[in-house]
């Protein structure tokens, strides 16, 4: 008996000194990967451009990092048993009816919000809604198609600069380039839908990855359109039926919305008013798609990404099907595009990175892929979480990827997954 206890000890002593080594190594390794990035950064002091070493970062790095490696052998043994996050609180699974209602809720709080909020509390929750159009139009290809699309800030890009070329070149006013917006993103996802027609998973993803970052090269390279890295400025925001919301009007003898209606301006009206706006994108981008989803084109996406071989042997056809759910995706990216050129004023190519298309598809899966609710509460959490946890800026996509692997093993099927319509035969 004790030979066995003396047996079982020298293992468990081997074990933990193995961990130590192991969390040793990992932090060492973290040190020489994270170092030239984090711990070395280029300034510019007056003319002259100087190395600056910022250390704590990689040490707090190597920390965590090594603490992780002590406590993984326990995570893994809880989370085998299932123990931990069984004792997690799991969030309500809410009915279709019940989700609809929910909308409805929030897009009422949303109409009086910016009455009651400060100026960047607005700003901010406009940002927001925003990434809510994007989520919903994304929605479309990887939710109800089953589609991955990692290139789906192209379709952003080019609404955007839909908007500021047709205006800088043309005249165009704002309310005329949106749906010629919506129409250009729309052609494009056409255009994509082609190539991948015969690709499916991984390949897919890499196909549509590709398409995203040509558009961002080629807006940077074609300088003599684009304006090249600098973009396009001077882009002008949303009118009211015609008159401007600025102090003084652009056009000589003509009236501004604030002396129309006979009120004195403020800055904080076009804030107010580009929320509004964006809160009725949202709202219209909600209704189509909500229709779309119970029409006959949404049931066949459904099929589509359920068993693309069944959805072939009922008769449909797969070629259209795609390029239907790319089309469709693509055209409320260019309608959230064109928004946000009105918005900023500026378009650059640099707005339009990868690591925004990431963002977009961490919206729609951290929501739950098909589920309309789940998209605008993961774009809420994703836009403003950030602006609430300023203090962290330097550690923000430390913390984004690591919510997202806690949320995978917690609830992979996402915050509110879609209901979908399901019969269960009795026991």
């Amino acid at each position: 008996m004790s030979q066995t206890v003396s047996v079982r000890a020298a293992a468990q002593g081997a074990s933990s000194s193995q961990t130590v080594k192991g969390a040793l190594a990992a932090a060492v390794a973290t040190i020489i990967l994270t170092a030239p990035i984090l711990g070395l950064q280029l300034t510019l002091d007056g003319y002259q451009v100087v190395l600056q070493q910022h250390w704590r970062p990689v040490w707090i790095a190597a920390a965590m990092v090594f603490v992780f490696q002590l406590v993984k052998p326990m995570l893994v043994q809880a989370t085998s048993s299932a123990k931990l996050f069984n004792a997690l609180p799991k969030a309500p699974a809410l009915g279709a009816r019940q989700q609809r209602v929910a909308i409805w809720v929030l897009l009422a709080f949303g109409a009086v919000y910016p009455f009651l909020g400060s100026r960047g509390a607005i700003d901010v929750a406009t940002l927001a809604l925003i990434y809510v159009i994007l989520g919903l139009g994304l929605n479309i290809v990887v939710g109800f198609a089953g589609l991955l699309d990692l290139g789906y800030v192209g379709f952003y890009a080019v609404g955007g600069y839909t908007y500021a070329l047709l205006n800088q070149y043309f005249g165009f006013t704002f309310w005329e380039c949106l749906p010629l917006a919506a129409l250009a993103s729309a052609t494009f996802g056409f255009v994509l839908g082609f190539p991948v027609l015969r690709l499916r998973g991984d390949y897919l993803a890499i196909v549509t990855l590709g398409f995203g970052e040509i558009i961002r090269l080629l807006l940077n390279n074609l300088t003599s359109i684009t304006g090249g890295p600098d973009g396009i400025s001077g882009i002008p925001k949303p009118t009211v039926f015609g008159f401007e919301m600025a102090r003084r009007a652009s056009v000589e003898g003509a009236k501004t919305f604030n002396e129309l209606i006979g009120i004195e301006y403020s800055g904080q009206h076009m804030v107010i008013f580009l929320y509004l706006l964006a809160l009725v994108l949202v709202a219209f981008t909600l209704f189509v798609t909500s229709r779309l989803r119970l029409m006959p084109m949404g049931r066949a996406w459904e099929a589509l990404r359920e068993d693309e071989i069944a959805c072939r042997s009922l008769g449909l056809n797969p070629t259209r099907i795609k390029l239907s759910a790319f089309t469709l995706g693509a055209s409320f990216a260019g309608l959230a595009g064109a928004f946000f050129a009105a918005r900023q004023g500026l378009v650059t190519p640099e707005s339009f990175t990868f690591i925004e298309s990431a963002l977009i598809l961490a919206v729609v899966v951290l929501g739950g892929m098909g589920s309309q609710l789940g998209v605008v509460l993961a774009a809420i959490l994703l836009t403003a979480l950030p602006e609430v946890a300023r203090g962290f800026a330097e550690y923000r996509m430390l913390i984004f990827g690591l919510v997202m692997v806690l949320m995978m093993m917690w609830r992979p099927q996402g915050l509110l997954p879609a209901s979908r319509p399901h019969v269960e035969l009795p026991q």
